[in-house]
């Protein structure tokens, strides 16, 4: 068995190349933010905002896909690597066709999808434009989160913190070029989008040239089971990257019935950075989970609370940092995505900020323990806690709230979901390490 300081260097290593990864993948929506913000305006940013939830939807099935099969990938590569090899080609497939599913649905239905997401007169042309665009790379979407989950498994978080590096510079440099000396405006935007993730994959597939590289594309068989197994693994990490979503969804229709466009303008920048924030949470969890998995495998469950501790007390550090940050430049912040300086949103955002990103210090540590408790293998818990920090808890929070507080109770409504949550998620991980003998 490693000892403690192995397994520490171990997991630093793959805390900071996933965090770094995590982060590439969501600059590219917060790129698309500013740019659309400085070319199109406030309705501009509404919009973006509308199809949001799309793009936790198609990142939401691809680690569903992707951390479930790479869970099953590290539980047995040591011991079974035939049965780690078979399950990359089966989840592979099933994720390009479940892609190109969505997007002939995604195309068929988009007027009343967007109706749905709350596009209104002024926000459903720029929204159908972008929409249709990403609508068509959804596939690629899909595949590139799934094997990013794969590539990091097969001991190789390198290759994937440089791929979603890449990508996200891709969008900024192509955002600029189509949106500005092009004049494309929400076309641009959501054309260098899609390109992100081919970019990444173009990369990942270097990962050939991995001297310790274990995954490789094997006949495919119809065996649907061990699919399904990692769907049901993986199920609590789509539904909780859909949270994000769905919170969107519902505060957008909570919002323009509160208040206005700005409204939703404003809360677009924040939930924006809400992104980035909780995808760098995301990256610290990504990072213990290879190692909790191979060391779950092994019944080390020593190494396996080690690994627990050390991404709590990263992930909430993390948290710290960006509140202090978000607080002390949040005018400077709010100028970024408000070239017309409207007065309005600078109101609605400034106001929002403070109240709602106290949520970090613990979706940090709720984000963490529960991809922990998918990956000792334990879905229907973290499944239970997914449903109820995304869905159950938010949406009665946010209604019961906004209903009490208006604007303030919507802001305020993030924060209380995640206390609650908080208090659940770790009497759930305490009872599983003592029933282990672990503490």
């Amino acid at each position: 068995m490693e000892n403690a300081s192995q397994i520490k260097k171990e997991l630093t290593g793959y805390i900071i190349r996933d965090v770094f990864s995590s982060l590439g993948l969501s600059i590219y929506i917060l790129a698309d933010t500013y740019f659309i913000a400085y070319a199109v305006g406030p309705i501009g940013l509404a919009a973006l905002n509308i199809d949001l939830p799309i793009f936790n939807l198609f990142n939401g099935l691809g680690l569903m896909l992707g951390i479930g099969g790479a869970t099953i990938f590290s539980i047995n590569k040591s011991k079974h690597p035939d049965k780690s090899r078979a399950i990359f080609t089966e989840v592979l497939t099933f994720g390009i066709l479940l892609g190109l599913v969505i997007m002939a649905l995604g195309l068929i239905f988009i007027q009343p999808l967007l109706h749905l997401l709350g596009a209104n007169q002024e926000t459903l042309a720029p929204s159908l434009t972008y929409l249709r665009v990403i609508l068509i790379g959804s596939p690629l979407f899909i595949i590139n989160n799934l094997v990013l989950s794969f590539v990091r498994n097969d001991n190789n978080p390198h290759l994937t913190m440089i791929a979603t590096l890449s990508q996200s510079l891709f969008v900024i440099i192509f955002d600029y070029l189509l949106m500005f000396p092009l004049h494309m405006g929400m076309l641009g935007a959501a054309m260098a989008t899609i390109c992100s993730p081919l970019v990444s994959l173009i990369i990942l597939t270097q990962h050939r040239k991995h001297p310790q590289r274990l995954l490789t594309l094997q006949h495919l068989t119809l065996h649907f089971k061990p699919t399904l197994k990692a769907i049901q693994l993986g199920f609590p990490s789509f539904l909780t990257e859909m949270s994000t979503g769905v919170s969107i969804f519902v505060f957008n229709i909570v919002i323009l019935h509160l208040s206005n466009n700005y409204a939703v303008a404003a809360y677009g920048i924040i939930a924006n950075i809400l992104l980035v924030g909780l995808s760098l949470f995301n990256g610290v969890a990504v990072g213990i989970q290879p190692i909790v998995s191979r060391e779950f495998g092994k019944q080390h469950w020593a190494n396996i609370k080690i690994s627990l501790k050390i991404g709590l007390l990263t992930s909430v550090a993390i948290a710290a940092g960006l509140y202090l940050v978000l607080i002390g430049l949040k005018f400077p912040i709010i100028d970024l995505f408000n070239h017309e300086h409207n007065q309005a949103l600078v109101h609605y955002a400034a106001t929002g900020i403070p109240l709602i990103f106290l949520s970090f210090f613990f979706s940090s540590m709720n984000i963490v323990n529960n991809l922990f408790i998918t990956a000792i293998a334990q879905p229907r818990l973290s499944f239970f806690v997914a449903i109820m920090r995304g869905y159950v808890l938010l949406i009665a929070s946010v209604l019961v709230l906004s209903a009490l507080f208006g604007l303030t109770g919507v802001w305020l409504s993030v924060p209380l979901t995640e206390i609650l949550i908080f208090i659940m998620g770790m009497l759930i991980t305490r009872s599983l390490l003592k029933t282990n003998n672990s503490v």
